[in-house]
């Protein structure tokens, strides 16, 4: 499969970030004039990555609302839901599960070399907001204003139910305007986007850059055997739930990642869920999953469906305990496999959300909190992985319940003949033609993504 011009500028700012990065710690005098340097990357990444914010809430909103008008029926949220969760919580378990086996295997924490932070010192993460009692204030939003303006996509998701159902229930007497309009906003948020992704290859160069500026390349040598256990372990889970996927999509699973790999790279290299949503969106679109499932399960599955993260935590848990000595038995990783998988659930809003759950889990198993220093250091580069990882699992998912729902087209799969665009114009399909929306069940292909120019 041809890369396409987005992809490879995006290859090619992730090792320019990685040379450039190199050069400029090697010729920093000390670690304070590395931040320093690395902080004008940093500052070229949050531009991009205030970009991508800006657009996810309503990109979430237009297209859930969008998906729960057009389902022909309300059992079908109902349905999609409990399918959509049903594999979240397998995959889920899948993932903590793998965690603990490559950890029992590799021993990444075992002879590390290094002095052990004393086990009293302080991480400086809020653990005390990962509880029960606050994750069930924070899924429900105070105001849909403050949801947006702060990202919380599950509060998002919890409005966009009830304002989609709501539209539904009154559709005869809003009209289609209101219809239409929700129906004009995904388009011009997908829009949007496609301007958003030119930006793509500087955000990449500077997240990599800002990250290697200040780490340098020396800390991966020194935590080799960690990052290179973990790297095997996510690569396992992959392997496995490609695997899953190909039992539903057959070959059709290979063509999926073959266009996830650019919503992939861009997770990889700027370690965030976010900018690779709207990018992922659309090309979900292109595989032929139907506008109503992505706009329901892709954020559902970025609130309840981190496989990466999920398995970094059981992985990141007995590497602490390896580090320290302390032997865990097959009945105390069992316990810690189940309250992973409760606790995991309120990961979504938290800040630097794998290592706050790892924070909170350390003491329930008699482990020093303080066992976190070891990782945090080297922490960006796992999370290139883990979110890298949660991209790819968010978007077999989705797939994997569109086939099931009978909402995959066969023939968005495929690539159209030009001669088939043609006809497919000359029926009024484009939206340039008519000048018009189309109906909000009946959602156009999606817009080709605008690229850079050689």
């Amino acid at each position: 499969m041809r890369f396409n011009k987005l992809t490879t500028w995006i290859g090619i700012a992730l090792v320019l970030g990685i040379g450039v990065g190199a050069a400029c710690h090697s010729g920093a005098a000390d670690a304070a004039a590395a931040k320093e340097i690395g902080s004008y990357f940093s500052m070229v990444a949050d531009i991009f990555l205030r970009l991508v914010k800006m657009i996810i809430a309503p990109l979430v909103f237009a297209t859930l609302v969008a998906g729960i008008v057009g389902m022909s029926d309300g059992k079908s949220v109902g349905r999609i839901g409990a399918r959509a969760m049903g594999w979240f919580v397998g995959a889920s378990f899948l993932s903590l599960l793998l965690g603990l086996l490559w950890a029992n295997l590799l021993h990444p924490g075992k002879s590390l070399n290094l002095p052990l932070p004393d086990a009293h010192a302080a991480t400086n993460l809020k653990t005390a907001s990962l509880n029960v009692k606050d994750f069930l204030l924070n899924v429900f939003p105070k105001s849909i204003f403050d949801a947006m303006a702060s990202n919380a996509v599950l509060q998002i998701v919890v409005f966009s139910l009830f304002f989609g159902f709501a539209m539904r229930a009154v559709r005869d007497r809003a009209g289609e305007a209101m219809v239409s309009a929700i129906d004009g906003l995904v388009h011009v948020m997908i829009k949007v986007t496609d301007y958003v992704m030119l930006f793509a290859p500087a955000g990449v160069f500077a997240a990599v850059a800002a990250a290697i500026t200040v780490q340098g390349l020396g800390v991966l040598g020194t935590f080799a055997k960690f990052i290179a256990s973990f790297y095997v372990g996510l690569s396992s889970l992959w392997l496995l739930l490609v695997l899953a996927g190909y039992l539903v999509l057959k070959g059709r699973v290979f063509r999926l990642l073959g266009l996830v790999r650019e919503p992939t790279m861009i997770a990889f290299s700027t370690a965030s869920s976010e900018a690779a949503y709207p990018k992922t969106m659309e090309q979900l679109k292109k595989f032929g999953v139907k506008s109503e499932v992505t706009g329901f399960v892709l954020p559902l599955g970025y609130a309840f469906n981190l496989d990466g993260s999920m398995m970094y935590q059981a992985f990141a848990v007995l590497f602490v305990a390896q580090a320290y000595g302390v032997e865990m038995s097959f009945a105390t990783q069992l316990s810690l496999l189940l309250f992973l998988m409760i606790s995991s659930k309120g990961m979504a809003g938290v800040s630097r959300a794998s290592l706050v759950v790892v924070a909170a889990t350390l003491p329930m198993f008699g482990l020093p909190e303080a066992g976190l220093l070891l990782i945090m250091g080297v922490d960006v580069f796992l999370d290139m992985g883990r979110t890298a990882t949660n991209v790819i699992g968010n978007s077999l998912a989705t797939s994997v319940i569109a086939k099931w729902e009978g909402k995959l087209d066969a023939e968005e799969a495929a690539d159209p003949a030009p001669a088939a665009h043609a006809a497919h114009a000359a029926h009024g399909d484009s939206l340039s033609q008519e000048g018009g929306t189309p109906h909000i069940a009946d959602l156009p292909r999606p817009v080709r993504t605008i690229e850079p120019a050689v």
